[in-house]
């Protein structure tokens, strides 16, 4: 399918495909069904990435990376979606790629330097710490209940979160707290750079959960009791935090959306594949109809999906929030992935359920994303809101309706 792209785009996406298929898969394969992998793999891996130029396209190369606009990378996040690997591989991972997006938005120099650079080098790791247990902030983030509070020139924290990406391994949490109970919590919280080493910092758990850890990511609970971190922690304006995660959020789900989508074109790819080799009642699986319909609405909707997601892109370079796009491309992105991998699964048959293949790893790893960046509820609810606006404004509509 055309989508008209930039040339940076194409040529991006040319070399990230080259790379998975040559490079990432081949490594991939030898891991289907385990635990993470060695950090020694992903560094080989980020190694050949560097030499191949398709590492951390998205960041400014001040700080390291190729320095490309978010429309020019999105089909690159897709082709690194291709594989449990290739995010990892490109330094384009969740949450890493957007706390660094964050950091370099509003960071202080001294922060960047501190931060940012080393992210973008691969040698430290970072988290999002935002959802806490109930009663605390998950689908709704006004229940935030972590507070920061100043003692002279430094933040006090205390609080619990849980569900913190990558928390166990992370040198620093981007750590959401209130820093002004008395207005509302949109305007009174903050963002704080939290050192995982800081006194009063503790890890409690990897949360265990459904899905394949390849990347060695987890989800950590962590206790925060009398942490005290220097205000120059700050990051960004104080009180400003739920606008700074607006920033964030927007690209990350859009970023999210096209590594699912390579998921699931790579699912599709194995179905067909399998279906073109399979034969059962005369002929082979994808002479069957019903099967090759279903293949067919599959890939219309991830066109649909792809094309949402670059809409929603365009908008925020333009300078928009893009809050209703955004949440149109993420809810539809995936509950779209989530059916085709399953279907990929099905047409695969006994195959599919094995490890053999990563139909497997991807089905376990589908299902979360109908949740993370919000969950599906969330994102209709903003689109419901804006569906609704002005809907009085159209009661005309009505006038020759009788009354029962």
């Amino acid at each position: 399918m055309e989508y008209h792209d930039s040339e940076t785009a194409e040529a991006l996406a040319a070399r990230a495909r080259e790379f998975v298929d040559e490079v990432v898969i081949p490594t991939e394969r030898e891991h289907l069904g385990g635990g993470p992998v060695g950090e020694d793999v992903v560094a080989e891996l980020r190694e050949e990435a560097r030499k191949r130029d398709v590492y951390c396209p998205q960041i400014d190369e001040e700080h390291g990376g190729m320095g490309h606009d978010l429309r020019d990378v999105l089909p690159l996040f897709e082709e690194a979606g291709r594989s449990l690997l290739g995010a990892a591989a490109m330094r384009v991972d969740a949450p890493d790629e957007g706390n660094m997006h964050t950091l370099e938005l509003v960071g202080t120099e001294e922060q960047k330097d501190e931060w940012l650079e080393p992210l973008v080098a691969g040698e430290i790791r970072s988290a999002f710490g935002m959802t806490e247990p109930r009663q605390g902030a998950g689908s709704d983030p006004k229940m935030l209940a972590t507070t920061a509070e100043k003692d002279g020139d430094e933040y006090v924290i205390d609080g619990h979160k849980w569900w913190t990406t990558q928390g166990s391994h992370a040198d620093v949490i981007l750590l959401m707290a209130v820093t002004d109970p008395d207005v509302h919590p949109y305007k009174g919280a903050s963002i704080v750079l939290v050192p995982t080493d800081a006194d009063g910092v503790e890890m409690v758990r990897d949360i265990p959960h459904l899905g394949p850890d390849m990347d060695g990511h987890g989800h950590a609970e962590f206790r925060f009791d009398g942490v005290r971190v220097p205000q120059e922690n700050l990051l960004g304006q104080e009180n400003m935090g739920f606008a700074i995660a607006q920033q964030r959020l927007g690209p990350a789900r859009l970023t999210h959306c096209m590594r699912f989508s390579g998921m699931a074109r790579r699912a599709l790819t194995i179905a067909k594949a399998y279906m073109s080799d399979r034969e059962a009642f005369g002929s082979t699986l994808d002479e069957k109809q019903s099967l090759r319909y279903d293949i067919a609405d599959k890939e219309t909707e991830l066109h649909a999906a792809r094309t949402m997601v670059r809409h929603a892109a365009e908008e925020i370079a333009r300078g928009e929030q893009a809050r209703v796009p955004v949440s149109m491309s993420k809810v539809f992105a995936a509950n779209v992935t989530q059916e085709a991998i399953d279907l990929a699964v099905q047409c695969c048959g006994g195959a599919g359920i094995s490890r053999d293949l990563p139909l497997a790893d991807f089905y376990e790893g589908v299902r979360a994303f109908r949740i993370v960046d919000g969950a599906d509820e969330v994102h209709q609810r903003v689109i419901a809101r804006d569906a609704f606006e002005d809907a009085d404004e159209h009661t005309h509509e009505l006038e020759n309706v009788p009354t029962f």
